[in-house]
């Protein structure tokens, strides 16, 4: 079961509501940002929350002066430390505003909030030694400083294609993310991965560089190009709940021998080792 936090009441997700005249029904005007819940505590909360503010910022939605970012804060430590949190406090929080009714000159003035817990399918040791494939498309993410609840477009790409897990944007043959990651390729001795402007600046991206600089691998930020994956020793993709997920299929290109690589492992390895740092106080 999920739990969602709406207009001041804490309820069954299934119970929850929205007016149909809300701008995130009629025209896909709302925000979003996920956050992973380790033992009741939320991962990097205040770098999620910071994105999420300038998601909505740059996107015309109004939330000057109203204290939504600090009260949906407030409500993602309470409801991690519910009883029906689920999976017992090891979840994910979604955290949601919405264009609300009203426009004026392309401003949402009267935004809506809401943030949901849900569980997750739980990642197999044996899934992260398996890897996943990825579908290309030549489609970019419209605006990708702000993550958006509209997916439409990157989820039509990998329509009716049961052995990938999502889309890869590469357009104009440059590699840049996932719908739902970010992505990486392990070339020459170097992490290489898309420089934020050109994707969105992923919060569990940010904590992976960090300990992969720490840990001596040299980064290089730039948009790789679609040749380059043949060539790739490995791939992987960060996310708040695939943690470090290698690659090993992009479209019809095989990444090096089709297995997952010790990059990617290690990375992992560093991350679930020192994921306390990050966790909420």
């Amino acid at each position: 079961m999920s739990i969602c936090y709406i207009d001041g009441v804490w309820r069954p997700t299934a119970q929850c509501t929205l007016p149909v005249t809300d701008l995130v029904i009629q025209r896909g005007v709302g925000v979003f940002d996920s956050l992973r819940i380790y033992r009741r505590k939320a991962l990097a909360i205040t770098a999620h929350m910071k994105r999420l503010e300038g998601s909505a910022v740059s996107a015309g939605i109004m939330i000057d002066g109203k204290d939504i970012i600090k009260d949906m804060t407030r409500i993602v430590r309470e409801g991690a430390l519910r009883d029906d949190c689920p999976d017992e406090g090891d979840c994910i929080a979604k955290v949601y505003i919405t264009g609300g009714d009203s426009i004026d000159h392309g401003y949402f003035t009267n935004p809506r909030y809401f943030v949901i817990f849900e569980g997750g399918t739980k990642i197999l040791p044996e899934e992260y030694k398996k890897g996943v494939a990825l579908q290309p498309t030549s489609e970019r993410r419209p605006y990708p400083l702000v993550k958006s609840i509209n997916y439409l477009f990157g989820l039509m790409q990998g329509a009716g294609l049961d052995d990938v897990l999502e889309c890869l944007y590469c357009p104009d043959g440059l590699v840049m993310e996932t719908l739902r990651s970010s992505f990486f390729i392990c070339r020459d001795g170097k992490i290489i991965t898309a420089p934020i402007g050109s994707v969105l600046g992923g919060v569990t991206r940010s904590i992976v560089l960090e300990l992969a600089r720490e840990a001596g691998f040299t980064v290089e930020e730039r948009c790789p190009r679609v040749e380059e994956l043949a060539l790739a020793d490995e791939a992987f993709l960060t996310s708040s709940w695939k943690e470090v997920m290698p690659v090993v299929r992009v479209g019809e290109t095989v990444i090096a021998d089709g297995g997952s690589g010790p990059v990617a492992a290690h990375l992992q390895k560093l991350y679930r080792e020192n994921i306390d740092k990050w966790l909420d106080k």
